[in-house]
Parts: C-alpha cells; sequence; structure tokens
C-alpha cells in the first residue's frame, strides 16, 4: 500500500520547511484541523481543505491523497520523490564550485558502489 496522506502531508511540509502553523497561515485551514490531518487517526480533510492544502503547498490534491501526480509525473518523475527534491533544493543553494565538488562527490561515490 502507498503512503497515506498524513505521510505525504508531512513530508511536503519538510520538504518546503513549513510549520503547521505556517501552513494553516497560508492554506487557511485551521491548525488543528491540519494536526488531526497529520495525527495517528489521519483522518481526511472535507474535500474544500484539501483544495486549498494543496493551492497552499503548489500541489495537486491527487498528489496529496495518493502521492502521484500524473500530470507531474508525465513530465517529471524524479521530482515526485521528496529526498529527491531535497537534495536538488540544498544543491540549489550552494555555490558553483561548491556544486561542482558536490557532483564530482556523488560521481566517485557511485563509482566505488559499481565497482563493489
Amino acid at each position: 500500500m502507498g503512503k497515506i496522506f498524513r505521510e505525504i502531508l508531512r513530508d511536503e511540509l519538510n520538504y518546503q520547511g513549513l510549520s503547521v502553523k505556517q501552513l494553516a497561515a497560508k492554506s487557511a485551514v485551521a491548525k488543528g484541523a491540519l494536526n488531526t490531518y497529520l495525527g495517528k487517526q489521519a483522518s481526511m480533510p472535507p474535500a474544500d481543505s484539501a483544495v486549498r492544502i494543496a493551492a497552499a503547498l503548489g500541489v495537486t490534491v491527487e498528489y496529496l491523497i495518493n502521492g502521484q501526480d500524473n500530470d507531474r509525473e508525465k513530465t517529471a518523475p524524479f521530482f515526485s520523490n521528496p529526498r529527491k527534491r531535497s537534495v536538488l533544493r540544498v544543491f540549489d543553494e550552494l555555490l558553483p564550485e561548491d556544486q561542482k565538488l558536490t557532483l564530482d562527490f556523488v560521481r566517485l561515490l557511485k563509482k566505488n558502489r559499481d565497482e563493489s
């Protein structure tokens, strides 16, 4: 079974570096309601709230519900993985010379793994 709504929402909040309070302000969905969606009971929001949450995060409702965005995945499947997006976000913040060093390191790491 794929990820559930609360896991996808939590991943997206972490990826974007947003707190629940910040999302509440951006989405006009009460912080308490967001905490309910993120809690152990993992209740699903009503459609209007899901639409506001998705819009505030810049993702589709489909992505929040099932972890897939068919339109986005057709053009860029790589970006559907929060870990990969996080790496890219940090990489983009590096100076060009540090980006080159990072890329060289990753290539060396891959080469060593391939040879093992």
